[in-house]
């Protein structure tokens, strides 16, 4: 299956009343995450089923059939695995979708069910910072890992003889950007498989199987379900013969969602669209006010016209994410800083309807200066957001 048969990351689905296409029009994005998953209409049955809490079911007889014992599959999981897969790869029935309790289940789940002894993984440098501890996990267990920076599409340089190919763009938290389709070709070519993480973008920011991954994998704790109140995580493939490991390791080590955290995923995705671009155009607001401010240095935000990372966005993302990162003078300031704000809660995590902000360095685990601050926009008005973190910025500089 080639990537064109995924369509193209400018295919917005903008309205069912398309023009100028070849096949069934497809539904826009708000439609889509308002409908997605949801199971033909009975009467007198909800529209979206409740959570079903079920270690067995009813086997009599030969065990065939979707459900058969809890850990293996629950109709829960099954109307949010086919929401997300619609969301990831609209009208292409032929994807699979994997849910997961939190993240880096879902991230663990490819890593170690495609590589084994021997094998080589590139991994970006600068991803997440749980990273360097799968690192290690991978080395003990015989796999060779190759680092490299996201920007310049730098993984290009260690990716002879890989395996796995692991990308995350735009890179948490320094929301750098590499050129998808180049790396995809340029892995594909040599016979090397693709993931790509999809947390910050989401499926309505940007499609990694359209642009030619075989993996999208995303933590859906953060804005894809958007309320800071479930951990959930998954993976969406194009192969179902790549996926069936994936789905053995899920099994072998029960790494299963919780059917009641599930089915508030399905029902946060609703708002989706909604939440996604209120908090998109904000956060260019925010990048566009803190670009001004003299105090500021090394800000990032993929959907600013003069970052970095903007071309290459601009041709692979169709929504720029809500996080924003900068860097204030020294640790002190930034901790000054982020205790002023008022609106903006100092808490770790990103995606919520509810602005938070962190000093990154405090964890350890990123390359950043000490007063880097990553700031996830949230749903509020934004000039009373954009109010708060003036005042903060005024306040902390005394």
């Amino acid at each position: 299956m080639t990537s064109g048969e995924f369509g193209t990351a400018d295919d917005r689905g903008s309205g069912l009343a398309q023009s100028g296409s070849s096949g069934p029009a497809l539904p826009g994005d708000g439609t889509r995450a308002v409908r997605a998953g949801l199971p033909e209409p009975l009467k007198y049955e909800p529209t979206l089923p409740g959570p079903v809490f079920a270690a067995h079911f009813h086997l009599p007889g030969e065990p065939t059939g979707p459900y058969t014992y809890g850990r293996d599959e629950n109709p829960t999981w099954t109307l949010l695995e086919r929401a997300i897969g619609e969301l990831e790869a609209p009208g292409k029935e032929s994807v699979e979708t994997l849910s997961f309790p939190s993240g880096m289940a879902a991230i663990s789940a490819v890593l170690f069910s495609q590589l084994r002894a021997g094998d080589i993984v590139v991994l970006p440098e600068d991803g997440y910072q749980v990273l360097p501890l799968v690192r290690e996990q991978l080395t003990a267990f015989g796999v060779e890992v190759r680092t490299a920076p996201t920007a310049g599409d730098a993984q290009l340089e260690v990716l002879e003889g890989a395996k796995l190919l692991w990308i995350e763009t735009p890179s948490n938290p320094g929301l750098d950007v590499c050129d998808l389709r180049r790396l995809v070709a340029a892995a594909h070519a040599q016979g090397t498989l693709v993931a790509v993480d999809n947390t910050l973008a989401t499926p309505l920011g940007q499609r990694p199987l359209a642009l030619g991954a075989d993996f999208s994998v995303a933590s859906g704790t953060k804005m894809l379900t958007g309320h800071g109140d479930i951990l959930l995580g998954y993976v969406t493939g194009r192969d179902a013969a790549l996926m069936a490991p994936v789905r053995r390791w899920r099994k072998v080590v029960g790494a299963i969602p919780g059917p009641m955290e599930a089915w508030l995923a399905h029902r946060s995705l609703a708002t989706l669209q909604l939440r996604a671009d209120r908090q998109t155009a904000t956060a260019r607001t925010v990048a566009e006010i803190l670009r001004d401010r003299p105090e500021v240095t090394g800000l990032r935000y993929p959907g600013l016209p003069d970052d970095p990372s903007y071309k290459i966005a601009s041709q692979q993302m169709r929504r720029f994410g809500c996080v924003v990162s900068f860097t204030l003078p020294s640790r002190e300031r930034a901790e000054r800083f982020l205790d002023a704000l008022r609106l903006v809660d100092d808490a770790t995590s990103f995606g919520g309807v509810r602005s938070t902000a962190e000093r990154r360095g405090r964890w350890g685990g990123d390359a950043v200066p000490e007063g880097f601050i990553r700031l996830s926009v949230g749903a509020e008005d934004p000039e009373d957001l954009v109010a708060d973190i003036l005042r903060a910025l005024e306040t902390s500089a005394a």
